[in-house]
């Protein structure tokens, strides 16, 4: 017996779930992964013993191996990199750039578009489904397909992901993102001129009551899941502002509902307001102006330009980069010339 909290993040862009459990006095002595494997539904032995090993099971605030025999009392504290997905994942022949590649990870530079994982309305097609293709003739290490989410980032948000392809390197992915120690830097066009030139946004996000598809900032002190967003200006241009987006966490729709509440959704954000004239003249000129830079990024302007971490086996920190994406830089060159005709 035992008491017994759990923190699941399965909604968010980090893909982990916490437990904690205080030993009932009755419990007779037996080891750590053994006990979880029995508290713990649908997780094999093996990945426990993975977090283990990464460092994300802990008794009393120290960390433990897998065969530490527990006590009565004893508070265990778990961190589990996400369940992969019960239904069959379908290897198909869909182009992905891979930018980097070794035993334990994989870092893949999606193109909007693209979903990261099968879910309903998007059985096929996917991020994973490409994968599953590129290592459907490597050797599979604690998988059916051989590669890990540890993270996802929006449909029509492009950018760069990590995969781990073994279960260590997906504890120790899962334990970085949970430590909030991941680098990530997103660049964002939004509506309006941005008053200052740097801020935080420090604001909780919960689902909407009116849509479940979108997120919002609490109105409730302390309800919610807390968001932090850093930003910073790049470049201003006429009734846009491109910015720099850096985050502490890592929530659903984070950067999107944080610069909505603020007052500059993202330029051609449907769900956020963004898709609209905001900021400018009504005059037809400028009305088909903007309606051309619609069509030339048809969906957010929001790429996942930086990601760093500490290599799960190397112990050393990597960074990638990736270039903004053709219909990104194409809309930024047409504000570009607007702004400097304007100015004539």
């Amino acid at each position: 017996m035992s008491n017994t909290d759990k923190i699941q993040n399965d909604e968010d862009g980090e893909l982990y779930e916490h437990y904690r459990f205080i030993v009932d006095p009755r419990q007779s002595p037996i080891r750590v992964d053994k006990f979880l494997s029995s508290k713990i539904s649908n997780v094999s032995r093996t990945k426990i013993q993975a977090a283990a090993q990464a460092g994300n099971i802990r008794v009393n605030d120290k960390n433990v191996k897998p065969n530490y025999k527990i006590k009565p009392g004893d508070t265990i504290s778990v961190l589990l990199s996400f369940p992969q997905h019960l239904t069959e994942i379908i290897p198909e022949n869909i182009p992905v750039n891979i930018i980097y590649e070794d035993e334990d990870i994989l870092i893949i530079d999606k193109k909007s578009g693209m979903v990261v994982h099968p879910a309903y309305a998007n059985y096929t097609g996917t991020l994973v489904n490409a994968v599953a293709w590129h290592l459907k003739d490597k050797p599979v290490t604690g998988s059916n397909w051989g590669a890990f989410l540890v993270h996802r980032i929006d449909k029509d948000t492009s950018g760069l992901l990590v995969l781990a392809k073994n279960e260590f390197a997906q504890a120790m992915l899962a334990k970085q993102f949970y430590e909030h120690t991941i680098e990530r830097e997103y660049i964002a066009l939004v509506w309006g001129n941005m008053e200052n030139n740097e801020g935080i946004i420090n604001a909780n996000l919960i689902r909407s009551y009116k849509d479940r598809r979108i997120i919002t900032v609490s109105d409730i002190k302390d309800k919610g899941k807390y968001a932090i967003t850093h930003y910073k200006v790049i470049e201003r241009f006429s009734y846009v502002t491109l910015i720099s987006c850096k985050l502490e966490t890592g929530r659903t729709h984070q950067i999107r509902a944080h610069m909505a509440y603020i007052g500059h959704p993202l330029f051609n954000d449907a769900a956020y307001g963004g898709n609209k004239i905001l900021k400018g003249t009504v005059f037809t000129k400028y009305r088909q102006f903007i309606d051309n830079c619609f069509i030339t990024i048809p969906r957010q302007a929001l790429h996942a330009r930086t990601l760093g971490f500490v290599h799960p086996t190397k112990m050393e920190k990597v960074t990638f980069t990736s270039p903004l994406p053709d219909d990104f830089a194409n809309v930024l060159e047409k504000w570009r010339n607007y702004s400097t005709n304007e100015k004539k």
